[in-house]
């Protein structure tokens, strides 16, 4: 039960002097009214965290918390005048006060120090969060569900907690491992798996295929699942093919949790209003609503990279760096007493980007790897960025020298960062001169989460945001579009630019419009820099379509094609000689590999040659095969 664990940490204490112990997920938390034990617990706390391998945190009760404004004042005077503060907002149930600055680690201290102080004098536990150097409608929205929430959220951890340690003493007799593949076997779009155990039921990622209208959507119908039953969900990253159903988990029933980084959870979180937003304007009837979307932040638990969690009495998992798109992660998932050991990598990105570094190939145990292969066919070979620079450049100024714009459909999050910093380069490097930037569509946005979390990228976009006048998101070349009627102007207007817009499979939004409007004048260039999926107009552009048709009302519109079609390959997705080297790389090596999110001779063409170089048994199991693991 769960209390065993609380009365085994209780033993280790003296009497009295803890007041409430209260799970917050995996996390313990012990509350006392003691003020001298919360000053100096002499150790104690530390040593039972050693003891019990649990993470373990002391706090002062709520009614020994001073005044709020009394807090505030001793929290600026503590700060100084160098750190700005933002937003406080007083979590009173719990003890704690989250404090926004642009200045973080100033308003830490060294080694903690002003935290202590503030957590000494007031008796209030600090959280520091950043302020988005680019404010964020989606990123304020998030922590208002949260913070207006906090009676809710802390019933929810609780639960969340008694249910990861029932049985925390129970001895497993028959243990068995099954993979379930709902979504992604054998095709790109609607990533689901479901993962089982006698104890458990944790689902991996939940997502949609933009591209197909018959199969959108995972087989949530299986018998396997039952959502009522789901103790989990963990999300690899925030793309729509991970994160699109997710919401509807919760239009039927599912309150469990939801674990990813806080990046993945802010930007799936406006991907999936965006869902919403494009379903309505189309006429069609919407998956899900914004109530079911703000169910799911308020039932979110968010991880950093390398912190293990258990999220069911049987089941750890740890968040690695994937090298993807921002937050995106590779899931550790340690099954029993070391039962057995499942890398999950979601998507990845095994070389340094413009904006992350690569993907982690270090990991404490590894019997089992499941593996993407978007770009794992034999001729899936990916330029360099260096050359995909020169390319851009010699596309951007010659469509410029006749007077034309380029127009670069993107996908909102990843691919749109990475084309803002390569543009922004060539724009402050002097190669581009007095041409405008428009980012049109959720770029903008997601760019703004994008300088939130800084310490999720690589250290050379890190150190550039750290300097305002270096920062690649701020240039002043670079402009919001935020209505139709300016997206208007930046058509009619007769200077050459440079647009972002998405959607980077042009399956709808802002880019779609740019393309209709420009598609005919043969001056202007549309640059491909993201992998089109099968059946998108994006696709059928690149195999040479040039007459397109539009449902325009009653009517059809006609588009001959005629501007300039280029591609350049900025994919956050490894390539075969990444994804070859990454299996190279990879410690420990696994005793199995199965292949999955890639076209079907992309999957089984990877199978089969990491079998014949590495000698490991592979296969790339189709949408509702089962796998046993163990």
């Amino acid at each position: 039960m769960p209390d065993e664990i609380i009365s085994e940490i209780l033993k280790y204490l003296p009497d009295n002097v803890i007041s409430e112990a209260f799970f917050e997920g995996a996390n313990i938390v012990l509350y006392t009214k003691d003020k001298d034990f919360i000053k100096d617990d002499k150790g104690l706390v530390k040593s039972i965290v050693n003891k019990i391998k649990k993470r373990i945190e002391l706090r002062p009760s709520p009614e020994l918390c001073l005044d709020k404004e009394v807090t505030e004042e001793k929290i600026k005077t503590i700060l100084g005048e160098e750190v700005e503060i933002g937003l406080l907002n007083f979590d009173p149930q719990r003890s704690v006060v989250v404090i926004e600055t642009d200045k973080p680690g100033l308003a830490i201290g060294r080694q903690g120090e002003n935290l202590q102080k503030i957590k000494q004098e007031t008796f209030w536990v600090p959280v520091v969060k950043r302020t988005p150097l680019l404010r964020s409608p989606i990123i304020d929205n998030i922590r208002s569900v949260l913070y207006q929430n906090s009676d809710y959220r802390r019933k929810f951890l609780h639960k969340t907690g008694q249910r990861i340690y029932n049985g925390w003493l129970r001895q497993k007799k028959h243990e068995w491992i099954r993979m379930s593949y709902l979504g992604g076997g054998r095709q790109v779009g609607r990533s689901c798996m479901l993962l089982q155990t006698p104890e458990s039921r944790v689902l991996l990622d939940c997502g949609v295929d933009v591209s197909s209208i018959d199969e959108a959507y995972p087989y949530l119908e299986a018998p396997e699942l039952n959502i009522q039953e789901l103790d989990a969900v963990i999300v690899s990253h925030a793309h729509v093919d991970h994160t699109g159903l997710l919401p509807y988990l919760f239009k039927y029933g599912y309150r469990g949790p939801v674990y990813c980084t806080a990046p993945t959870r802010d930007i799936m979180s406006l991907l999936q209003l965006d869902i919403i937003k494009i379903q309505a304007s189309e006429g069609r009837e919407t998956l899900y609503t914004q109530d079911e979307v703000k169910e799911l932040v308020k039932h979110t638990i968010t991880l950093d990279y390398e912190e293990v969690t258990d999220v069911t009495p049987d089941v750890r998992i740890t968040l690695y760096n994937a090298g993807h798109t921002l937050g995106s992660a590779m899931v550790h998932i340690h099954v029993g007493n070391g039962l057995h050991n499942i890398l999950y990598t979601g998507d990845i990105k095994y070389a340094k980007t413009r904006l992350l570094s690569p993907a982690v190939t270090s990991f404490p145990r590894l019997e089992t790897l499941m593996v993407e292969s978007t770009y794992g066919g034999k001729e899936n070979i990916i330029e360099p960025v260096k050359t995909q620079d020169q390319i851009l450049e010699q596309i951007i100024i010659e469509t410029v020298n006749r007077g034309g714009k380029v127009l670069i459909p993107t996908l909102g999050t990843g691919r749109g960062q990475e084309i803002i910093v390569m543009v922004e380069k060539l724009v402050r490097e002097g190669a581009l001169k007095d041409i405008p930037i428009y980012i049109d569509g959720m770029v903008w946005d997601i760019t703004a989460i994008h300088t939130a979390y800084p310490e999720y990228l690589n250290s050379s976009v890190r150190q550039q945001i750290f300097h305002k006048d270096n920062n690649p998101f701020l240039n002043p070349k670079i402009k919001q579009v935020g209505s139709s009627q300016e997206r208007k102007k930046i058509i009619e207007e007769g200077g050459s630019c440079v647009i972002l817009a998405t959607s980077g499979m042009l399956v709808g939004g802002p880019s779609v419009e740019y393309l209709k409007a420009l598609g005919e004048d043969k001056r202007h260039s549309l640059v491909f820099s993201c992998y089109q999926g099968e059946g998108t107009l994006g696709r059928r552009i690149q195999r040479g379509e040039r007459e397109i048709v539009f449902r325009n009302g009653q009517k059809d519109q006609v588009l001959n094609l005629k501007m300039d079609v280029h591609r350049i390959e900025i994919s956050g997705h490894a390539d075969r000689k990444e994804l070859m080297e990454f299996m190279k790389r990879l410690s420990p090596k696994p005793k199995r590999v199965l292949i999955n999110h890639g076209e079907s001779n992309r999957c089984m063409d990877l199978a089969s040659a990491i079998h014949k170089k590495f000698r490991i048994e592979t296969s790339a199991p189709r949408n509702l095969d089962v796998v046993r693991l163990k």
